[in-house]
């Protein structure tokens, strides 16, 4: 006969007495490259602003003040959301966690994971990190993805929950 006892909220695991494995030291410093590649960007679309004719002084001064802020935010920011992520490898999933003000952890169970794969970019490799995802039965796109993982670390997390799945590991 089917039972399905209540289970005490005491009993129920707390994810955070877990050892999380944080991301690549590297990680942040690759995100501020990212940035100050991006800002550059933006700086020569603001430069290219001061050839137009007869424009007033107080426009430039407010786009190059909030340029200025926002530059300064997105390289802070690293410091103090890289930190906060990190993923648990348990015996029948992974959890991933992040955020800093809006906080989330993602458990995946091995068995419902039907593809992994790593990535990385340009910039990735300059670091030597990439990226791990996930993917699970019934789910549209990528259910979980994880960057800022060692190239190395995240070639072997791929084959281990692969094994884990009991899905064919295919050479990288």
């Amino acid at each position: 006969m089917f039972q399905n006892p209540e289970i005490a909220l005491d009993a129920l695991p707390v994810a955070d007495d877990l050892d999380w494995e944080k991301l690549h030291p590297h990680y942040s410093r690759r995100i501020r490259v990212q940035v100050i590649i991006v800002f550059a960007v933006i700086a020569l679309g603001l430069a290219a602003l001061n050839f137009v004719p007869n424009v007033p002084l107080l426009p430039f001064v407010i786009l190059y003040s909030q340029w200025v802020i926002a530059l300064t935010i997105a390289l802070f920011w690293p410091g103090i959301s890289v930190p906060r992520r990190g993923y648990v490898l348990r015996d029948k999933d992974i959890l991933f966690r992040k955020g800093v003000i809006w906080r989330s952890v993602t458990a995946i169970p091995f068995n419902r994971i039907q593809h992994v794969e790593t990535s990385n970019t340009p910039l990735d490799r300059k670091f030597d990190l990439a990226n791990l995802q996930l993917f699970t039965a019934g789910g549209s796109g990528g259910d979980l993805k994880i960057d800022g993982l060692g190239k190395g670390i995240a070639e072997r997390l791929r084959v281990f929950i692969l094994n884990k799945a009991g899905a064919p590991v295919e050479d990288a």
